[in-house]
């Protein structure tokens, strides 16, 4: 019973979440059978006059959960992307091992999705991958804080979250029509990954191992989709 209400709920209050799947309740078959699903290997992109991205976010208060598979961290106002004409409001950030999409063949050891919606409802999903290299300090300030599984939603009220500091320098992205990552695999989600990759220790890579199990799906097949490049200005 427990399992049918968590297999109900996700779909419908938390898609946009990338919802992890419930243990012992099986994947859709869209997840099986889909023609845009996520994530990928970016090996033949086109090169486009592409929108530029104008990341207009504001420091929120820091407020974490941990839902055993990963930490999502909600942003409550915390401010928007704008692309082109459109706006997305910016409402999550949270965390994969491994990176799940590849650039030409290179598995990432990390990833950070930002999740936004736009006033229409349309999803789309932020990718900054990760290589190991020096510490990243927006991570060091947050891997002292994850909270325990059974802690819920923890604020921090003494804490901000600027999510600015993690964007890499230049905005260059690729650009695929995609899916949720995990059951139902809902797609016509839009998904910008950034072209330049950050770094993170390895220390901190193996903190977060410590503490969370791999959580992202293997690299979808293309099914003839075309995926998109292209500077930012």
């Amino acid at each position: 019973m427990f399992v049918n209400i968590l297999s109900f709920l996700c779909p419908l209050l938390l898609s946009y979440l990338l919802c992890w799947p419930v243990a012992g309740h099986a994947e859709s078959p869209l997840c099986r059978n889909g023609q845009r699903q996520s994530p990928i290997d970016i090996v033949a992109a086109v090169k486009k006059d592409l929108p530029p991205l104008s990341f207009a976010y504001r420091p929120v208060p820091l407020q974490m959960r941990n839902d055993g598979h990963t930490i999502r961290l909600r942003i409550d106002d915390g401010g928007e992307l704008r692309i082109g004409q459109d706006t997305y409001r910016f409402e999550e950030l949270h965390f994969h091992s491994p990176g799940g999409d590849r650039l030409v063949g290179e598995e990432f050891p990390f990833a950070a999705h930002l999740l936004h919606r736009s006033r229409s409802g349309q999803l789309l999903a932020v990718v900054l991958l990760f290589r190991r290299g020096a510490e990243n300090p927006l991570l060091a300030s947050l891997w002292p804080k994850i909270p325990a599984r059974n802690e819920g939603n923890k604020r921090f009220a003494d804490n901000r979250l600027n999510v600015i500091s993690l964007l890499p320098a230049h905005s260059d992205y690729y650009r695929y029509a995609g899916s949720l990552t995990a059951s139902p695999c809902t797609e016509n989600v839009t998904w910008m990954v950034m072209k330049k990759p950050l770094e993170l220790s390895t220390a901190q890579l193996t903190q977060w191992k410590s503490r969370f199990d791999d959580n992202i799906r293997q690299a979808q097949p293309l099914h003839g989709r075309v995926i998109w490049e292209g500077p930012a200005n």
